[in-house]
């Protein structure tokens, strides 16, 4: 039985999610405070076989070199964004006056579509507008998506800052995740978990 966790991370409290099964996980999203985060995984035996990305702003970003180090663990992003690993102007880090946040490139870029890493299939959507390749991960059997900073309990990304577009992100939620069945959860960037049919009702930017 595949389990979810969700652990807020680095400097603006990005939630990281593990998706583990059989002492084999997906790390989503280091954005920092890697000995929280390993001590997480030593606790429970968690041998991570992938880190994926949903987008290379900064604060998903911080701690994906010491994953990728301690686990030997090749890393995942949309070929759009990877330039930002490396580049603190793209990534955001030297906006926010925190320093320079950079990783090192990643090991492959995703192909849209159906992926499977190890026991663990799942769906890439490419989902831009908060960022150029912002992509999202639905993972149909356990009925969860991660959706990275595109949509979020009643509300839904923020577009000003380099390469988002207002317009890409509501057509991002219109037609790849709102078609999602009611039931299926969503696990945002920032922030509680919510569901496709309370978005679909309550989100005052859907509606």
């Amino acid at each position: 039985m595949k389990k979810i966790t969700r652990l807020p991370l680095g400097p603006i409290a990005t939630n990281a999610y593990i998706i583990h099964e059989n002492n084999k996980a997906l790390v989503i999203d280091p954005g920092g405070d890697f000995e929280k985060l390993q001590n997480y995984l030593e606790e429970r035996k968690l041998d991570v076989i992938a880190v994926l990305l949903t987008h290379a702003h900064f604060d998903h970003i911080g701690a994906v070199d010491d994953v990728r180090d301690a686990y030997d663990a090749p890393v995942y992003i949309h070929e759009k964004e990877a330039e930002w690993l490396g580049d603190p102007q793209k990534n955001g880090s030297a906006l926010f006056g925190l320093g320079d946040i950079t990783a090192r490139p990643a090991d492959h870029y995703f192909e849209i579509g159906q992926m499977q890493i190890g026991d663990f299939p799942f769906e890439v959507r490419h989902t831009p507008g908060h960022s150029p390749g912002s992509v999202s991960f639905v993972f149909r059997n356990q009925r969860l998506t991660i959706a990275g900073d595109t949509l979020f309990q009643r509300g839904i990304g923020r577009t000003d800052l380099p390469g988002g577009s207002r317009e890409e992100l509501e057509k991002s939620i219109r037609e790849q995740l709102l078609p999602l069945r009611n039931d299926m959860r969503i696990f945002p960037g920032h922030g509680q978990p919510t569901t496709i049919g309370e978005e679909r009702e309550e989100n005052p930017f859907l509606n």
